[in-house]
């Protein structure tokens, strides 16, 4: 099969997609409607006491935030609710019977994961659009972001679920983890509205450096320079890439 099996990866890519566009209503558009609600309340709450932010509209600048919320909270729910229900349900030996070396399998689900992010992206930047005078001023920054911070939450979803033991250990993580560092990560607001060392606390939080880097491809301007949050970024991944790359060459808590 040569040094990459690409017909089984195919396959695999086709059963992650698959697996959501089923439902597509709950997985694609279930979500729009979530961050247009988001969207209408706080611009309804914050929008007159908040005229402008980084010299847009307080509707301008949360927008672009709240599409990369979007994209995160599917990415990790996509790959973490694939793993975990293949091993609650014990098909996980359909997954590591055939011939495809742990790069493959991995790859598979991220990618997957990464095509519902982005397509969940899509649709709400779209949806946003008809409400919000968004426009993009660097497509390479939004597409670099965006498809960072989906690969990031997917290999984060994907290591969760393959540590859990039931739907509780997720969920734990996704109420814990992942809202959190979400909610205060400069979705809402601009860190130089916080204190000093609010601001430092912010900077520490990787999830900042994805918002921050995708709303600068939408508003020109970031709140912390554009290469830390690429190096941030990219560098996150390379870790979680190869603790998920380890995870399935040694089959931790997968082949017991």
């Amino acid at each position: 099969m040569g040094r990459v099996n690409w017909i089984g990866l195919w396959t695999h890519y086709q059963k992650e997609v698959q697996r959501f566009w089923k439902v597509a209503f709950q997985t694609l558009f279930a979500p729009v409607v979530t961050t247009l609600l988001f969207l209408a309340v706080f611009s309804l709450a914050l929008g007159r006491s908040v005229e402008t932010v980084k010299d847009v509209t307080f509707e301008v600048f949360l927008a672009p935030g709240l599409i990369v919320f979007a994209i995160i909270q599917n990415s990790f729910a996509n790959t973490s609710s694939s793993m975990l229900i293949l091993k609650i349900q014990g098909s996980i030996v359909d997954l590591l019977m055939p011939p495809l070396t742990p790069g493959e399998l991995a790859f598979g689900f991220i990618a997957g994961s990464v095509t519902r992010g982005v397509l969940v992206g899509l649709l709400v930047g779209s949806a946003m659009w008809l409400f919000t005078p968004i426009e993009i001023v660097n497509p390479w920054i939004v597409i670099f972001h965006a498809i960072g911070a989906s690969m990031m939450l997917s290999l984060l979803g994907l290591i969760t679920a393959i540590w859990a033991d039931k739907y509780d250990n997720v969920a734990s993580i996704t109420n814990f983890v992942i809202t959190p560092l979400s909610f205060l990560s400069g979705t809402f607001y601009s860190i130089d509205r916080l204190p000093a060392f609010w601001q430092t606390v912010a900077q520490l939080n990787p999830f900042f450096y994805m918002i921050d880097g995708f709303r600068a491809g939408f508003i020109g301007t970031s709140d912390a320079p554009l290469w830390v949050g690429v190096v941030v970024v990219g560098g996150l991944n390379v870790i979680l890439w190869t603790i998920c790359h380890q995870a399935f060459a040694r089959g931790w808590k997968l082949k017991n």
